[in-house]
């Protein structure tokens, strides 16, 4: 006699073909931005932020409209503890999005490269600090590693690379953030309530502008016009291409691809906008791959041994397996 359906072991799950496909293409998105942003010249970065917040807005209320979870985001608004913790998120988008502008505008596509690698080593250290979490002996020899690396590239420069530390600090508390918010609020209400908070401000700015005459929305002709409103796209799309992935995907998958993005942003500085990279700079990056590979493994490693754990307490509770007949 065979055994029941009910005793074989489970097959292996199936790695989600949309899920994989969603997540690569949204860090792609993201990786090919230094691309994008300076179409938008001759406006200054804190003109296609304001721009960014106001069309991201507009955009998210259609699809708000279209998804039909304008209800999440009434419920978000009326929350003043979601409100306000999204309320701070968005100050820390705003200053992550008008410093890596900045950083493209300036041809330091390299340093923002550097600070997107970093920053899953920020996001380890916050989890120390702010959680109170342990980590393992691995992760600190990781941390160790990208400490070590600011300090190679601060020495090579005579300066601290401001611009990939701010980068990495503004995106982790930011990812902190929204970490403490949950579940109950998905990406495009998010997005959409964070832009609220924003669209004030970078009106008002725009606004400003257009009096004395310093605005290039209506100067430059209507392709200019059209670029900068395709901001708002640009910045929504990727992030609903993300927020499909992070449902069908392992946390350690989405792991690993979050590395396409700043290998991208580096491939394009380099070889595209031939940034300078100096031994100082490669030195400084060598010893941030090397810690997230440790990091990686590590994470991979200590994922796959809870996983093990949590099926051998499932069988342990279901008790022993009656014997088979004869």
């Amino acid at each position: 006699m065979t055994e029941s359906p009910s005793a074989r072991p489970a097959p292996a799950a199936a790695l989600d073909g949309l899920g994989l496909a969603t997540g690569v293409g949204a860090y792609v998105l993201w990786g090919v931005l230094p691309l994008y942003f300076p179409l938008l010249q001759p406006a200054g970065a804190v003109e296609i932020i304001a721009h960014r917040v106001v069309w991201s807005l507009l955009f998210c209320l259609l699809l708000l409209l279209a998804t039909r979870t304008w209800g999440t985001f009434v419920a978000a608004l009326r929350n003043r503890r979601t409100l306000g913790v999204l309320a701070v998120a968005a100050v820390l988008l705003a200053v992550n999005w008008l410093v890596f502008v900045f950083g493209i505008l300036t041809d330091r596509v390299v340093d923002a490269a550097l600070g997107y690698y970093i920053n899953p080593l920020v996001t380890v250290t916050l989890a120390v600090v702010v959680l109170r979490e342990r980590l393992r002996a691995v992760q600190w020899v990781a941390l160790g590693f990208g400490a070590a690396a600011v300090v190679v590239i601060t020495a090579g420069y005579g300066q601290l690379p401001w611009i990939a530390l701010t980068l990495a600090l503004s995106f982790g508390f930011y990812g902190l953030l929204k970490n403490r918010v949950g579940r109950s609020v998905g990406a495009v209400p998010g997005l959409a309530v964070e832009t609220l908070v924003l669209f004030p401000v970078a009106l008002g700015y725009l606004v400003w502008m257009g009096v004395v005459g310093t605005g290039t929305f209506a100067t430059e002709g209507l392709g200019h016009a059209l670029v900068l409103a395709s901001s708002g796209i640009v910045t929504s799309v990727p992030l609903l291409l993300f927020n499909t992935a992070a449902r069908r995907l392992p946390l350690s998958m989405l792991g690993l691809l979050q590395y396409i993005a700043p290998t991208l942003q580096l491939l394009i500085g380099v070889l595209v906008l031939h940034e300078q990279m100096p031994p100082a700079r490669w030195w400084g990056f060598a010893l941030v791959w090397l810690a997230l590979t440790v990091l990686t493994v590590d994470g991979v490693r200590h994922g796959h041994a809870q996983r093990l754990g949590r099926r051998a307490a499932e069988v342990s509770a279901a008790g022993p397996r009656p014997p088979r007949a004869p």
